[in-house]
C-alpha cells in the first residue's frame, strides 16, 4: 500500500503547473516522509479501506485525489501555484450530455387526456359575442360558475321581485299603520295581497308565486289590477328560468365530453412489421358494457412542411389511412381493438427510419367518435403521440381471452399498454422494400424452375394455363424479363 501510494505521489509530483519537469530537491520536502515509514504514517492517516469513495471523501487531505464527485468550488484546501484558491469553472452542459443524444420533442397540440393545448387572445368583442350564446357559454363553463349562475338567477329573481311587489304595497297604501294586517279589521281596508306586514313579506311572497309553492297565507286579491299581472308574469319568469337552468344542468352532465372519459388509449404507439410491411399501430378500448355505436377511428400527423415556395407550414395537417384488422376504420367496438396505419409509398412515414423518428419532432392524433348507445349522442374522444412516445421494434400484448369457466371473453385491462418487444429492421419503409426487391432479384420462383433452360435444358413458354393462377404467371414473365436482361 506504502509503495503503491509513493508511485502516485511521484507520478503526482514529477510535473509542475506549467508543464516543466521537476527537480527532485524541489520535492524533497514531498518525499521525506515516504522515506521513513513511521514518519509517513504519522504526517498522513491511513483508512482500513483506502481504495473506497466514503474514505477518500472523510480524509480530504490524503493524496492522490483523481476524481471526487459533486466537489466543491473550493478542491478540498488545495491551491494553485500562484496561490489562489482552486475555483470550478460553470458549464453549460449537461453531465449527460452525448454527442447526436439530443431528440426533438413536440410541443403537444392535444393533451393525452384529450383536452386541445389552444389559447385565444386578441379576439374583438369577446364578451358580447359569449353572452349572445349564453347557453353554450354555461355549458362549457366550469361547474362552479355553472352552479354560480343557477343560484343568482333564482336569488336575484326573488329579490327584483320582491322590490316590486314593495312597490305596488307601497303605493297602494298597503304599508301604513292603520293598513296592516292586524288592524285591516277595525279599519276595513281591502290590501293588494293579504298577510303583507313589510318587505320580508313581499320576499317570502315572492318566492311561493315564482315557483308555485302556496301556502294560503298570503293571497292576491282583486282590489289591485298590478298585482294580478305580477303575479302572472312573475309565474311565466319562473317556468321559464327554472326550465332554462334545468335544460343546462342535464346538458352538462350529459355532455359527450364525460363519456369520452371512459373511452382509452394505450399509452403509446408502437412499430413493427405486420405481413412483410412496417405498420404504426395504437390500441384503443372502452370501459363501460354500453357500446359505442357506429365508432370510426380517424388519425392525422401534424408536422412541420415546407412548400415548394418556399413557405413554412408548422402545423400541417396529413390524414393518415388506418383501420382495424381489415375492416378498415368503422369498427365493431366491442373489445380492445389495435388500430393500425401501414407505412406504404402513400403514408409521410415512408421515408422514415427508427432514428428519424427519434429525432424528428413531429405529432400523430388519433381520434375515435360515435354514438352513446344509452343517451344516443354522439361522443369524440382523442389523445395524441409524439415522436417520445413511439416504440421502435414493439408489439401489444393480447389482453381478449376466453374464460372457459365463466363462458365468455375476458378482458384483462392491466395489460392494456403492455408491449412486447419483436426483432423489427431499423431502416425505413422504403430502404426495406428495395431490400426486398433486390431479395427477389436474387431468388428463383418455384413456379419458374420447370421453365429454365438451365435446369430443363430447353427453354419452355410460359405455363397458359387454366391450372396457374394470373399472379403465377405475372411472376414468371417478371422472373424471365429479369434473366434476358
Amino acid at each position: 500500500m506504502i509503495s503503491r501510494l509513493r508511485c502516485n505521489l511521484m507520478n503526482s509530483y514529477s510535473t509542475s503547473d506549467d508543464g516543466n519537469q521537476t527537480s527532485p530537491e524541489s520535492d524533497k520536502s514531498v518525499m521525506e516522509p515516504l522515506a521513513d515509514p513511521k514518519k509517513f504514517t504519522k504526517s498522513v492517516s491511513i483508512d482500513p479501506e483506502p481504495d473506497s469513495l466514503d474514505s477518500v471523501l472523510s480524509n480530504p487531505h490524503s493524496y492522490p485525489i483523481t476524481i471526487i464527485p459533486n466537489r466543491p468550488t473550493t478542491y478540498y484546501g488545495l491551491t494553485m501555484h500562484n496561490g489562489k484558491p482552486f475555483t470550478r469553472q460553470t458549464s453549460c452542459r449537461s453531465r449527460n450530455f452525448r454527442p447526436g443524444s439530443m431528440r426533438k420533442v413536440r410541443r403537444r397540440a392535444v393533451f393525452k387526456n384529450g383536452d386541445c393545448n389552444v389559447l385565444q387572445k386578441n379576439l374583438t368583442r369577446r364578451r358580447l359575442r359569449f353572452l349572445q350564446d349564453m347557453y353554450t357559454t354555461l355549458v362549457d363553463t366550469q361547474w362552479r360558475w355553472t352552479l354560480l349562475a343557477f343560484a343568482l338567477s333564482f336569488i336575484l329573481s326573488w329579490l327584483i321581485f320582491a322590490v316590486l311587489w314593495w312597490l305596488i304595497m307601497y303605493t297602494h297604501g298597503d304599508l301604513e299603520e292603520l293598513h296592516l294586517p292586524h288592524n285591516q279589521e277595525e279599519s276595513g281596508w281591502q290590501p293588494c295581497v293579504s298577510a303583507i306586514n313589510g318587505f320580508t313579506s313581499c320576499f317570502l311572497f315572492s318566492i311561493e308565486t315564482q315557483h308555485t309553492i302556496g301556502y294560503g297565507v298570503r293571497t292576491t286579491s282583486e282590489e289591485c289590477p298590478e298585482a294580478i299581472f305580477m303575479m302572472c308574469f312573475q309565474s311565466i319568469y319562473g317556468v321559464m328560468s327554472s326550465a332554462f337552468m334545468a335544460g343546462i344542468v342535464f346538458a352538462k352532465m350529459t355532455r359527450a365530453k364525460q363519456r369520452a372519459q371512459t373511452l382509452l388509449f394505450s399509452k403509446n404507439a408502437v412499430i413493427c412489421q405486420r405481413d412483410g410491411s412496417l405498420s404504426l399501430m395504437f390500441r384503443v378500448g372502452d370501459m363501460r358494457k354500453s357500446h359505442i355505436i357506429g365508432a370510426g377511428v380517424r388519425a392525422q400527423l401534424i408536422r412541420t412542411k415546407t412548400t415548394k415556395e418556399g413557405e413554412v407550414m408548422t402545423q400541417h395537417f396529413t390524414d393518415l389511412e388506418i383501420g382495424a384488422d381489415d375492416c378498415g376504420s368503422d369498427i365493431f367496438f366491442i373489445w380492445p381493438m389495435v388500430i393500425e396505419h401501414k407505412i406504404d409509398e402513400n403514408s409521410p412515414l415512408y421515408n422514415m427510419s427508427a432514428t428519424d423518428i427519434l429525432n424528428d419532432k413531429f405529432e400523430i392524433v388519433v381520434i375515435l367518435e360515435g354514438t352513446v348507445e344509452s343517451t344516443g349522442q354522439s361522443t369524440q374522444a382523442r389523445s395524441s403521440y409524439i415522436n417520445t412516445e413511439i416504440l421502435w421494434g414493439h408489439r401489444f400484448d393480447p389482453v381478449v381471452v376466453y374464460n372457459k369457466d365463466r363462458q365468455a371473453y375476458e378482458i384483462d385491462y392491466a395489460r392494456f399498454n403492455e408491449t412486447t418487444q419483436v426483432d423489427t429492421p431499423l431502416c425505413s419503409a422504403r430502404d426495406l422494400n428495395e431490400i426486398y426487391k433486390i431479395q427477389e432479384g436474387f431468388t428463383t420462383p418455384d413456379i419458374c424452375r420447370q421453365f429454365s433452360p438451365s435446369l430443363s435444358g430447353r427453354h419452355k413458354s410460359p405455363p397458359i394455363s387454366p391450372l396457374y393462377s394470373a399472379k403465377q404467371q405475372n411472376v414468371v414473365y417478371r422472373w424471365q424479363f429479369s434473366n434476358e436482361i
